[in-house]
């Protein structure tokens, strides 16, 4: 086990590589996201592993935000940790270093929510066994990521194959908005006002918190050629917009937002395709449409995002959700009582 030193290029390249290489690779275990998480008030570190010849085999980049009063920390593992997550050897050497980071910053709990979904067992008990506890079955309401993503395998197919597997009114409905005039395009942060203004409408409409607008230009900045804002526009108007991530050969439509005048002219079929096009053109793995809460529930209000998604042809993928360490129980139970779902979101 070892930390990354960020200050050695080589270092970091070999990092950057691995997350690059990795089936379980993404954007929130990037030293970008770290990077860009550091302007919110996080400290950010990352553990290595490596075999007996010094290949690099496992990483975890931890986030680590320090509280005032009693100076305690929490420490989170977004998506990680980015290893074969049936070893346990590495995962124990791991967490090894996240016990030396527990210790370093006061930390009360450590919290990761790897890639491995709800039915695999096996891993599970691997994740277990190397140090882990987990409750399962945690619905979206309990947990900081939504558990349950709507997911569109891409690997070594072409648009024209993609295209074709989507639902023939998807089909439809892409041509439609081409047809009247919609123009989706990839645009700077110069055009974030537009962007926002969808965001806080859709907010609105759909009841949910969002984030400042300076948070989306940190994004841009800090994720760079990772990052993209896509907007549609018809007749000058923005329509929709997207804030999309792409790492490790993973595009993920991480924020989206729309507006509901001119819905007939289709413009979040139009956005999605022009997404996945960025996807298939980099060669990644995966499309992830990201979250589909209450998917499983017709009548809820949020049904209708996993009724969009599906028309892509992809699969639901529910997630284990959260694994955690817990070094200090007794300042768990109080931190418990003081801060409810909300809160934590409001931290990550």
């Amino acid at each position: 086990m070892e930390f990354l030193n960020f200050d050695d290029p080589k270092a970091v390249a070999e990092y950057n590589n691995f997350m690059e290489r990795s089936s379980l690779g993404n954007f929130m275990q990037s030293i970008e996201w770290g990077k860009m998480k550091q302007e919110y008030g996080w400290r950010y570190e990352a553990i290595l592993s490596r075999n007996f010849d010094g290949t690099l085999v496992g990483t975890v980049l931890v986030l680590i935000k320090k509280f005032p009063f009693p100076m305690k920390s929490f420490l989170y593992a977004p998506w990680g940790p980015v290893c074969d997550l049936k070893n346990e050897k590495v995962l124990r050497d791991l967490l090894s270093g996240v016990w030396k980071l527990a210790k370093k910053y006061r930390a009360w709990l450590f919290k990761a929510c790897p890639l491995v979904e709800e039915d695999d067992w096996e891993t599970i008990e691997i994740l277990k066994l190397a140090g882990f506890s987990h409750i399962s079955c945690m619905p979206d309401e309990k947990v900081i990521q939504c558990r349950d993503n709507y997911i569109l395998p891409i690997r070594g197919k072409s648009a024209e194959e993609i295209f074709s597997s989507f639902k023939s009114k998807w089909r439809y409905n892409i041509r439609l908005a081409k047809k009247k005039g919609v123009i989706c395009d990839v645009y700077g942060p110069d055009h974030l006002d537009d962007f926002y203004r969808l965001l806080e409408e859709t907010s609105l409409r759909d009841g949910f918190t969002i984030r400042s607008k300076e948070y989306f230009a940190s994004m841009l900045e800090k994720l760079g050629e990772h990052c993209r804002l896509y907007l549609c526009y018809y007749n000058g108007q923005a329509l929709s917009g997207a804030v999309t991530v792409q790492y490790g050969g993973r595009t993920c439509y991480v924020y989206g937002a729309s507006t509901a005048l001119h819905r007939d002219v289709m413009p979040n079929y139009l956005m999605q395709w022009e997404m996945i096009r960025w996807a298939v053109e980099n060669k990644c793995h995966t499309y992830d449409f990201m979250g589909i809460p209450h998917w499983y529930d017709e009548t809820h209000p949020n049904y209708g995002v996993y009724r969009f998604k599906r028309g892509f042809n992809g699969h639901v993928a529910v997630y284990a959700g959260e694994f955690s360490i817990i070094f200090s129980p007794g300042y768990k139970r109080f931190m418990d009582r003081l801060l409810h779902r909300v809160h934590y979101e409001k931290l990550i």
